[in-house]
């Protein structure tokens, strides 16, 4: 037990006998502990209270007023945090009367310090005791003193949102454009992040707007990223530069468009903000990619509204279509295409490495066949490259092939043109020249893979012809072979061609279909027919078998429907990103058009 617990204990017990009212005073305001550091003095223990009789008492008494706890705190330290006006006075006097009078010595005890660097002006300020800042002020209290963390009076009343201790301390003369803390900021950067519009109405007239923090952050710029409005409109209103711009160029309007602060955006544009200002020192970020990466709708829907197109299609540019696609924004990239940007956008290669919207959405696919994003940008008729064929075709997953062979229309060889795409006439975006070369040469390029596209593209119109190339004669499974020969004449092959598969029946790789050793039947020939002159485009994908005058029950065998199809049987694949990696290592272009 301590010495002061026996002691007390020692009292307790004899206390009743005493029966001087002076003396069980003294000994109630006796502490036994104030040799101790971890325990608060006798008047700092009352000050705290608020007590003023027992303050006066204890100083009477002769107890300290300077005496200080571990934390550095003494009397007054105390009573200015409790807002005790009184216990304020008596400890000043006190103090002032220990030093004979002097107003130096006051003005040394009011201007101590805590541990942490805090005088009792600022604990007061701290906590919004207008009385108590207004009676240290009085006793020449430093208005300016800078705590161990950079914080002062002003400061604290401004981050505890205390209106009326501010404006007494402006009056004063406090120092308003002063950096605070590690960042730097100034009472107005705080006064907005607390979202104190009264106190950034009195600090907007007299503080510098502009001011910034160590990120060249201005106050108005914490306005629009934490969505304080009102702020916003009391800083723009003052003055402030509604266009400036931080360290990394962001400016408030790109801030106010990623954090989604629609009403924030729209006081912006209403009032100048520029959006085509590049945001970034990387590429030309614009507040409308803030936008579309982060999802806001109603933002972006505003943004696009007054945004340069140049950012869609120039060179240079990034379109906001990547940023959509990157954070798997599917209704931003729904938007964008709905509003005219085009699936296509442009090659960034050189920027971010990226060749077209539909490759990089194509590339961030992991656990489904296809994004949502992917869905939509072959639905707007983006274009295929080759990479783009190899994701359909170089897998036994038929889920992307057959929904781009939904929104594309394959067009008979002699209606291909170099041209852009165009829309067919039930909505389908026609492939162009290119991209049905890109198709055959990976599709030759991944025979492997036949029994699982070549159905598909047969189904959809593509002319069977264009396959009968050396390569895929050579490297075709026995059932895709004969799958592909049902479609032909095949007594009519090419001699390089029928030299192929004579040596492939020979080394018994291939086992034709009996019916090959003839020549095909009459009604072969005349399906034949009938897909030339119609072609196998409208033949496939149309119903213009029932419009003709033939009997029904042939409807489905002029569409080649009786040919069963071949089964893929191989092993499961390597995952995709292995097989895009061999195909360009081991591609060979093949011209077939």
């Amino acid at each position: 037990m301590l010495w002061s617990d026996v002691t007390k204990q020692r009292l307790t017990t004899w206390l009743p006998a005493v029966t001087d009212p002076a003396a069980v005073d003294f000994l109630q305001d006796m502490d036994f502990t104030e040799c101790y550091g971890h325990s608060v003095s006798s008047v700092a223990a009352a000050a705290r209270s608020g007590c003023r009789k027992r303050v006066r008492r204890l100083i009477k008494r002769g107890f300290s007023v300077d005496c200080r706890d571990n934390r550095g705190w003494n009397a007054l330290h105390e009573a200015a945090a409790a807002g005790s006006t009184e216990c304020v006075q008596d400890i000043l006097a006190a103090a002032g009367g220990k030093k004979a009078g002097s107003s130096r010595g006051c003005s040394a005890y009011v201007n101590s310090l805590t541990h942490e660097g805090e005088s009792a002006c600022y604990l007061a300020a701290q906590r919004g005791h207008l009385e108590v800042v207004q009676l240290l002020l009085e006793a020449h209290s430093n208005i300016n003193q800078l705590t161990n963390d950079l914080s002062c009076p002003l400061y604290a009343a401004v981050d505890g949102g205390h209106k009326e201790v501010v404006e007494l301390l402006v009056g004063k003369g406090a120092e308003v454009n002063r950096t605070h803390t590690a960042s730097c900021w100034t009472c107005l950067h705080q006064a907005v992040y607390k979202g104190h519009s009264e106190i950034v109405r009195i600090l907007a007239d007299v503080c510098n707007l502009e001011a910034v923090d160590d990120h060249k952050i201005s106050s108005l710029f914490v306005a629009a990223q934490y969505g304080r409005q009102e702020c916003l409109e009391i800083l723009v209103n003052a003055g402030a530069d509604v266009s400036t711009q931080a360290a990394d160029l962001a400016t408030p309007l790109l801030i106010a468009s990623q954090e989604g602060h629609q009403v924030c955006v729209d006081f912006l544009l209403d009032h100048g903000a520029d959006p085509n200002i590049a945001c970034s020192h990387e590429w030309p970020q614009l507040p409308i990619h803030a936008a579309a990466e982060f999802g806001h709708i109603s933002v972006l829907r505003r943004l696009i509204a007054v945004t340069d197109r140049a950012c869609d299609r120039g060179d240079g540019m990034v379109s906001p279509l990547y940023v959509a696609i990157h954070s798997h924004q599917s209704k931003s990239v729904e938007m964008l295409l709905r509003e005219g940007f085009s699936p296509d956008a442009q090659d960034c290669t050189h920027i971010l490495g990226i060749r077209s919207p539909l490759s990089f959405a194509l590339s961030r696919t992991s656990s489904k066949p296809y994004s949502e994003s992917v869905v939509l940008l072959v639905a707007a008729g983006a274009s295929l490259s080759e990479e783009d064929w190899v994701y359909a075709l170089a897998t036994d997953e038929t889920d992307l092939l057959q929904l781009i062979l939904k929104h594309r229309w394959i067009p008979r060889p002699e209606t291909l043109t170099r041209g852009c795409s165009v829309p067919h006439q039930d909505g389908q975006t026609v492939l162009k020249l290119l991209e049905v070369r890109e198709l055959l040469c990976v599709a030759l390029n991944q025979v492997h893979f036949a029994a699982c596209w070549l159905p598909l593209l047969l189904k959809a119109g593509l002319e069977p012809t264009l396959l009968l190339q050396p390569h895929m004669l050579e490297q075709a499974d026995s059932g895709v072979l004969n799958y592909l020969l049902e479609f032909v004449n095949w007594s009519i092959l090419s001699p390089p061609l029928k030299h192929i598969l004579d040596r492939r029946r020979a080394e018994e790789t291939w086992e034709p279909c009996p019916h090959f050793d003839s020549v095909p039947c009459l009604s072969h020939m005349c399906r034949l027919r009938v897909r030339l002159v119609l072609g196998p485009d409208l033949l496939m994908r149309t119903d213009v078998v029932q419009q003709l005058p033939v009997p029904s029950l042939l409807h489905n065998f002029l569409r080649f429907g009786d040919i069963p199809e071949a089964s893929y049987t191989h092993s499961p694949p390597s995952p995709l990103s292995n097989r895009l990696q061999r195909c360009r290592s081991t591609h060979k272009h093949r011209h077939v058009l």
